[in-house]
């Protein structure tokens, strides 16, 4: 059973920085795309971010030019940097991995970790 266990995050003012984690218990390797979900109170979840096997990494725009994902294999782990937040921002981030068999596609995801950003 895969699982993936993201920390990092936490209360910040606007205008700070925090930097999640989401570490799996399996090679991530075998997924095809990891990312970060978020999800805030009333608001449907969205994709915030996303990394391929290559470490090519794509952006929602309201966090373009301010979070950063990242993937380290040693680890088996991939992070968000996120900067300059917003109390936009402020919701529960997801981590979430995607692994395409074929005919197959099998989706996993975090417990999410709460970003609370203050004005």
């Amino acid at each position: 059973q895969v699982q993936l266990v993201e920390s990092g995050g936490g209360l910040v003012q606007a205008g700070g920085s925090l930097r999640l984690s989401c570490a799996a218990s399996t090679s991530i390797f075998r997924f095809n795309d990891m990312g970060w979900y978020r999800q805030a109170p009333g608001k449907q979840r969205e994709l915030v971010a996303a990394i391929n096997a290559s470490g090519r990494g794509n952006y929602a725009d309201p966090v373009k030019g301010r979070f950063t994902i990242s993937r380290d294999n040693a680890k088996n782990t991939v992070y968000l940097q996120m900067t300059d937040l917003k109390s936009e921002d402020t919701a529960i981030y997801y981590c979430h991995a995607v692994d395409l068999q074929p005919g197959n596609r099998y989706d996993y995801w975090g417990q999410g970790t709460q970003v609370t950003v203050s004005s």
